[in-house]
């Protein structure tokens, strides 16, 4: 059973930033894609970028220049570092490694 556990979320003004952890125990990241999705209050849960194992990116547009996933194989770590946060980029981040997910984090864009 792969743990994964996401990190970072929290309370950031319009135009700040946050980076977002999420980890996984074994080697799931080096074999597998990280991917992060979110999901809003009464909105559908929606992927926002995904790093395969060989170093592929894929963005969802509305974040693609604002965003940026990384990943660090030795720490078996996928990184999503977030810029110029907009209130609408408030939700529920999560990820997944292969079928595994973690619970969440909370990232909250409000003046």
């Amino acid at each position: 059973q792969v743990q994964v556990a996401e990190s970072g979320g929290g309370l950031v003004q319009p135009g700040g930033s946050l980076t977002l952890s999420c980890a996984a125990s074994g080697s799931c990241f080096n074999i597998n894609a990280g991917t992060w999705y979110r999901q809003a209050p009464g909105k559908e849960r929606e992927l926002v970028a995904t790093i395969t194992r060989g170093g592929s990116i894929l963005y969802a547009e509305y974040v693609k220049g604002r965003f940026t996933i990384s990943r660090d194989s030795a720490k078996n770590t996928v990184f999503l570092q977030m810029n110029s946060l907009k209130p609408e980029d408030t939700a529920l981040y999560s990820c997944n490694c292969a079928e595994f997910w973690g619970q969440g984090t909370q990232v909250t864009v409000s003046s």
